[in-house]
C-alpha cells in the first residue's frame, strides 16, 4: 500500500507540468491565490509532497471518473492545500445536500444549551395541532434524540413521500406509521431532520438559518450563503444548504476545536462530544440494517457501518464526518489535527473517501 502510494506520488511529480491544466478555472486561467482576510482561515505552507499528492489524487479520481469539484485540507488550524476543479469557485456556495444535517444538529445543540430544548422532549409535544386522529404508542415515544440518531422507528425512509405530497410536511411525517419502537431501528431519514428544523423554529421563533447567524455563521465568518425552505416556510434542515468550500472547512475546524472559535466557547464542548460520538449502529441510506452483511460491507471496508452520531457519521481512521449526496464531505480527523473537505458530483462515494485516505492520510 505504501509503495503503491509512493509510486503514484512520484509519477505525479514527474507529470506535474502536464497536470497543470487540471487546475484551471472555468475560464481556463489558473485559480488565483487569494490573500486571507480576517474572515478566512489562516494559510499554511503547501509542501511539495502535498502538491504532488494532490496532483496524484486528482489524476486518479479523474481516471475513475470521479467528478471532484473542490478539495481543501486544513491541519493545525491552517489551510495547507486547496483546489477548485469543476463546478463552482472559491466565492460561490455549493449545494451541500445532507451536510446540511450537521448544521441542523448544531442548531439543536444551541437550543439545548439555552434551555429551549431537551434530548428527551417528546416530538408530539411541539405539534399538538398536527397530530393524526390516532396517536400510536410509538409516536408518543418519539423523542428529539431519536430524530438526531435516525432511530425514529420508521421501517423505510418516508422523506420522498412527504416531500412529494401536498400536505404540511410535519403533519405528513407524524401521520407516517412508526413500525419499530423509537431507538431500536436505524433508517436514514432526511425528513426527520426537517422536523428537527421545525422544532428549533417553534421554540426559538427563528428559522434555523436565522438562529445560526449570530451563534455560528457570523463568528466563523460564514456569509453569502442560503438555505432552502419548505412550502411552510421552514428551512429544510436535512438538505438545501449552500456553502462555500472554506465555510465547510471552518465548520470542520469548529468541530475539531470542540465548539471554540477565536478563544471563545460558542457552544458547550459537551455537545460537540455528543454530536461526534457513536450512539447507534448504522448503514447507508436506502439499505436496511439486515442487508449490510449480504452486501459485503464490513468495519474494514465501509465508512457507512462505523456508527451514527447526532446527524454525523463515524468513519474509519477514528474520524467523523458530515456527509452529503454525490460526495460533499467534511471529514474531521482528530488524531491528525486535520480536516478534509470536498465538493463533488460522484456516483461512488466510498471510492471518493478511499482516495482521500490513500493519498492524504500518509501526508498528514
Amino acid at each position: 500500500m505504501k509503495m503503491n502510494l509512493i509510486s503514484k506520488i512520484f509519477m505525479g511529480s514527474l507529470l506535474f507540468a502536464f497536470a497543470l491544466p487540471l487546475f484551471a478555472s472555468a475560464e481556463g486561467e489558473s485559480a488565483p491565490i487569494i490573500a486571507a482576510s480576517k474572515k478566512d482561515l489562516p494559510r499554511g505552507k503547501e509542501t511539495p509532497m502535498m502538491r504532488q499528492g494532490l496532483v496524484a489524487y486528482i489524476a486518479d479520481a479523474k481516471a475513475k471518473k470521479e467528478d471532484i469539484h473542490s478539495i481543501m485540507i486544513v491541519q493545525h488550524g491552517k489551510i495547507i492545500a486547496s483546489q477548485w476543479l469543476g463546478e463552482g469557485a472559491e466565492d460561490k456556495p455549493h449545494i451541500m445536500h445532507s451536510v446540511s444535517k450537521t448544521f441542523t444538529s448544531m442548531a439543536v445543540g444551541f437550543a439545548i444549551a439555552e434551555g429551549k430544548l431537551h434530548l428527551d422532549d417528546k416530538v408530539i409535544s411541539f405539534f399538538p395541532d398536527k397530530l393524526p386522529a390516532e396517536v400510536s404508542d410509538n409516536l408518543k415515544k418519539l423523542e428529539i434524540r431519536h430524530l438526531l440518531t435516525m432511530n425514529s422507528g420508521h421501517d423505510t425512509d418516508p422523506s420522498q413521500a412527504v416531500r412529494n405530497g401536498k400536505e404540511d410536511w410535519v403533519k405528513a411525517f407524524l401521520a407516517t406509521p412508526i413500525t419499530h419502537e423509537p431507538g431500536t431501528y436505524f433508517v436514514y431519514n432526511s425528513v426527520g431532520t426537517y422536523v428537527l428544523s421545525a422544532i428549533v423554529q417553534k421554540v426559538t421563533g427563528q428559522k434555523v438559518f436565522d438562529y445560526l447567524q449570530t451563534r455560528l455563521f457570523e463568528p466563523l465568518g460564514i456569509d453569502g450563503i442560503h438555505w432552502e425552505e419548505s412550502p411552510q416556510g421552514i428551512n429544510c434542515g436535512g438538505w438545501g444548504l449552500y456553502l462555500k468550500t472554506e465555510d465547510m472547512a471552518k465548520m470542520g475546524q469548529f468541530i475539531l476545536q470542540k465548539g471554540k472559535w477565536n478563544g471563545k466557547q460558542l457552544i458547550p464542548a459537551s455537545w460537540i462530544e455528543q454530536m461526534t460520538t457513536k450512539h447507534v449502529e448504522s448503514c447507508p441510506a436506502g439499505i436496511r440494517p439486515e442487508e449490510v452483511a449480504a452486501r459485503g460491507m464490513t468495519k474494514e471496508n465501509s465508512d457507512w457501518v462505523q456508527g451514527y452520531c447526532y446527524q454525523m457519521w463515524r468513519c474509519r481512521n477514528d474520524a467523523v464526518r458530515a456527509d452529503g449526496a454525490n460526495g460533499q464531505y467534511i471529514i474531521v480527523l482528530p488524531k491528525k489535527n486535520a480536516v478534509i473537505v470536498t465538493t463533488a458530483k460522484v456516483g461512488n462515494m466510498q471510492e471518493e473517501i478511499n482516495l482521500l485516505y490513500q493519498y492524504f492520510l500518509p501526508l498528514l
